[in-house]
């Protein structure tokens, strides 16, 4: 993986990627021109993580709570209307977009931003990978408070509380249509979900009569070492042609789609592949160590099958998603593509 594009440095820790209620792709490398006009008054309403998100007018103060979602944005022709990108410090935008956003506000810094932050921006739209970046509880504004104070606000269909631990990939061309109605984009959203679909049935293909690898996704924080069986990450490796080691339907994972696992245990199950989500490139030399001189004898290690992931690229709703399984499906099946 080449993480040169993302921001140096190490400024999420393993609470925040697994305890949240939880990151230039080939899907979406495009920049669709911003429309020319947008019709006024035309009220928009969207069923979002079990709410109705009402829109009146199509919004003109939008902040994307993730650079994914910023990313998201910009490809729509979005960029004249953000006045605010939080958690911009996390993860940096891919270099084909970034000189959009150069004006935009940054807001908070690695995590969401403080409850006065956000608000401060007076937004009428807060798009978000997940319901985690609104927790009161944690200083955020909640979705209340910014109901309250005007601002409609869309959680990535992907991260809603009650669709975390069966989200799909797919669930990106919901959060593509409904963006798209509700900035009159239509025609650019579609263009992101045919360009996005296109791409995941070329994995398929590819895919289709491989022998399956069986392969086993971790995330590691010091030697503190995380399993991920279920949600979104889950159905990457599905999609990627994986036989999975770690599944919804196992206890581990009945209640939260990551799970502490001990060395032990994950060496018993053999895996020929590891996949592991980094932040940035000292995060990845590091999990690549302890990986390597934990589990010499592992068949992924002796194999050289050690395929780290972006992290932002893991996060539900992403256009990185997509990008994501044909990466896994190309470094597991190189001879199929």
């Amino acid at each position: 993986m080449n993480l040169s594009s993302r921001v140096p440095g190490r400024p999420l820790t393993v609470a925040m990627f697994v305890g949240g209620v939880l990151l230039v792709s080939g899907c979406g490398s495009s920049v669709i021109a911003a429309p020319s006009e947008t019709a006024a008054g035309s009220a928009v309403s969207v069923v979002n993580c079990g709410r109705d998100v009402v829109v009146e007018d199509v919004p003109d103060a939008v902040v994307g709570m993730h650079p994914s979602q910023t990313e998201l944005l910009l490809r729509l022709g979005l960029a004249d209307r953000l006045v605010g990108q939080a958690q911009a410090t996390a993860q940096a935008l891919p270099r084909d977009v970034a000189a959009l956003a150069a004006r935009v506000p940054v807001i908070g810094g690695a995590t969401p931003p403080g409850r006065e932050d956000l608000l401060a921006t007076q937004p009428d739209f807060v798009y978000s990978p997940t319901t985690y970046e609104f927790t009161a509880e944690q200083g955020f504004a909640s979705i209340e408070q910014l109901e309250d104070a005007g601002a409609a606000v869309y959680v990535a269909t992907g991260g809603c509380a009650e669709r975390r631990m069966s989200a799909e990939v797919v669930d990106l061309f919901t959060d593509l249509e409904n963006l798209g109605e509700i900035f009159q984009v239509e025609a650019a959203a579609t263009e992101l979900a045919a360009a996005s679909q296109a791409e995941l049935d070329e994995v398929a293909a590819a895919v289709s009569d491989v022998d399956k690898l069986r392969v086993a996704q971790v995330f590691v924080d010091g030697t503190s070492l995380t399993a991920i069986g279920a949600g979104v990450e889950y159905d990457i490796l599905r999609l990627a042609g994986a036989d999975n080691v770690y599944t919804p339907d196992q206890p581990a994972f009945a209640d939260f789609f990551a799970a502490t696992v001990t060395p032990e245990s994950l060496a018993v199950e053999e895996p020929d592949a590891l996949v592991f989500a980094a932040f940035d490139e000292e995060h990845e030399a590091a999990t690549r160590d302890y990986l390597t001189t934990t589990f010499p004898d592992m068949p992924a290690v002796r194999e050289g099958r050690l395929i780290a992931v972006s992290s932002a690229d893991v996060f539900p709703g992403t256009l990185g998603n997509v990008s994501v399984v044909r990466q896994i499906a190309e470094q597991l099946y190189p001879d199929a593509f």
